[in-house]
């Protein structure tokens, strides 16, 4: 669709090649006394009972099919408007040719009652493609067994010639099912990418692979690069993305994984019940909701539970995988994963895995089927200057009597430092370490290690500790500028002993309900310079010297 772009009142008031500045100033003549028009922007209406030989213009005259809505080009402001509660079948295709600016976006979403629905077949359900200024809302997309086994559910992809980042895509309340991957953001070689991309109030469930994949070029930590930029992920459920049983060459089965971008969140989302269908050959698990390839990545606020793995490892809760730095995860609650609750790793032996933060959590009963990685686990070959403080693990036994520790600790660590943290178990290692891991590769201080009495138990490298002050004399672990440090306290949790969770409510089960560790925390600022935050897992402000654990007493 063709438009005039300049109206014959501002033709009627220009020489060949020039403006007159009096006319644009004082308006005179009756000229227009602005010299620039932008064009109206239209909307177009698809409904289940209209006709391709309308004119689209208003929901009496809508179009009948998707393919007759691609055949217009969408321009900056336009909007694209699909009948609630209808099904369309096709894709939904805006190209490099279209959509819209940064402050003027192109819109895709539905009118009148209710969602409306894209089927696709064989195809993404909605494709964005070297183009940005894109607002696609309140619309469920669906696809068929061919796309299930190829396809995004709404693709973003950018590979331009020239590069660059591309500006402003939203995506809300949208329904994402049956597809390869359900939402999916790539960007090739050269810079391309995308940036300002917020994606909210999105149900991701019954796709393949995986909810919500960022994805870019192979990682170069000599000149490190990130296709994306600014990335805000909320109120996004990914869920029953079972993974795929063929597939031992990779992964599969992810909730949202968050990869080559830079300055990102993810926050009030949750991942459950993913990875069920995993291959038991593949290389690697899937894992609720973690990063890789990424810098300034914070997730907060979120759940992680009951996602499993296929494979010999991962099925974790929350995670940073290679190659992230100057990230935090904080303020999450993790249950009955496969695998722990919490992780850093990486494989690769080049100093990218950095400067990371994990805090102010809360994970219970996590590695119910690989209980030997515990409820939170480091490992990899090259885990540096990684900070773990305030949170609360939680590991109780199997039906089979066996449980995992509630830290574990692998070689290949440098400078990690594990402080004001609360290790419970009911008689499983409280921590479990590899031999020759010093007080240079890793530091524990200030931590509490609670265990039934009589049952306190801890293994570093091949020996085994049943006391706080003989695994502190022979270690060097838990000393502070020469001074003991390092608690067994009862932390007199509200929910008894060993508190059980099944939901995310539950984690107030976890608040203390005595004082006993609610100022005994080291003062991390004042001690480390770290920052240790001003409020616990639910919001109540922290005071100097903090907690050990994740949460304060109930109301203090």
């Amino acid at each position: 669709m063709r438009r005039n772009t300049v109206p014959a009142a501002i033709r009627r008031c220009t020489a060949p090649g020039i403006l007159t500045a009096a006319i644009v100033l004082l308006g005179a003549s009756g000229c227009a006394a602005t010299p620039h028009y932008a064009p109206s922007a239209s909307t177009y209406y698809v409904s289940s009972r209209g006709d391709d030989q309308n004119d689209g213009s208003s929901p009496g005259q809508a179009w009948r099919s998707l393919a007759r809505a691609e055949r217009v080009a969408l321009e900056p402001g336009d909007r694209l408007l699909l009948e609630g509660g209808a099904r369309f079948t096709g894709t939904i295709t805006l190209n490099g040719d279209e959509a819209g600016r940064a402050d003027q976006p192109v819109v895709v979403g539905s009118y009148g009652e209710g969602r409306a629905t894209v089927e696709a077949e064989g195809s993404p359900g909605i494709s964005v493609h070297n183009t940005a200024g894109v607002e696609i809302r309140d619309l469920t997309v669906k696809g068929d067994r061919a796309a299930y086994a190829h396809d995004g559910g709404i693709n973003l992809y950018a590979d331009r010639p020239d590069g660059g980042k591309l500006d402003r895509v939203t995506l809300s309340h949208v329904r994402v099912s049956g597809f390869r991957t359900g939402i999916a953001v790539g960007g090739a070689e050269k810079g391309n990418g995308f940036k300002n991309v917020t994606i909210r109030e999105a149900k991701l469930y019954g796709n393949k692979d995986v909810g919500l994949l960022t994805y870019g070029p192979e990682f170069n930590p000599g000149q490190p690069t990130y296709a994306h930029e600014e990335f805000n992920v909320s109120d996004v459920d990914a869920y029953r993305n079972t993974g795929d049983p063929g597939a031992d060459d990779r992964h599969t089965g992810d909730g949202i994984i968050l990869g080559a971008v830079r300055n990102a969140t993810v926050r009030d989302s949750s991942a459950h019940d993913n990875g069920s269908r995993s291959s038991g050959e593949a290389p690697s698990g899937p894992v609720g909701i973690w990063a890789y390839d990424a810098k300034n990545v914070v997730l907060e606020h979120n759940t992680a539970y009951r996602n499993h793995t296929g494979s010999k490892v991962d099925g974790a809760g929350f995670g940073f995988d290679e190659n992230v730095s100057d990230s935090t995860i904080q303020y999450n609650l993790a249950f009955h994963n496969d695998g722990p609750g919490f992780y850093a790793y990486t494989r690769k032996t080049n100093g990218a895995h950095t400067d990371n933060t994990i805090r102010y959590n809360i994970t219970s009963d996590d590695g119910r089927k690989l209980p030997r990685f515990g409820g939170l686990a480091v490992y990899g070959h090259d885990v540096r200057n990684l900070r773990i403080y305030q949170n609360t693990v939680v590991m109780t036994a199997l039906e089979n009597g066996k449980s995992g520790p509630a830290l574990r600790l692998m070689d290949g660590e440098k400078g990690v430092t594990v402080r004001n943290n609360l290790f419970v178990t009911d008689g499983s290692p409280l921590a479990l370490a590899d031999g020759g891991l010093s007080t240079k590769n890793v530091l524990l201080q200030g931590n509490n290690y609670r265990a039934p009495q009589g049952q306190w138990a801890l293994q570093w490298g091949d020996h085994a500790f049943t006391g706080i002050g003989t695994w502190r004399k022979a270690t060097g672990q838990e000393r502070v500028d020469g001074r003991p440090s390092g608690l067994t306290a009862d932390p007199c949790f509200t929910g008894g002993t060993l508190p059980s969770v099944t939901s995310a409510a539950d984690a107030r089960l976890f608040a203390p309900d005595c004082d006993a560790l609610a100022d005994k925390g080291l003062d991390l600022r004042k001690l480390f310079g770290i920052d240790p935050g001003s409020v616990d897992y639910f919001g109540q402000r922290v005071g100097t010297p903090p907690p050990v654990g994740a949460a304060l007493p109930q109301g203090d």
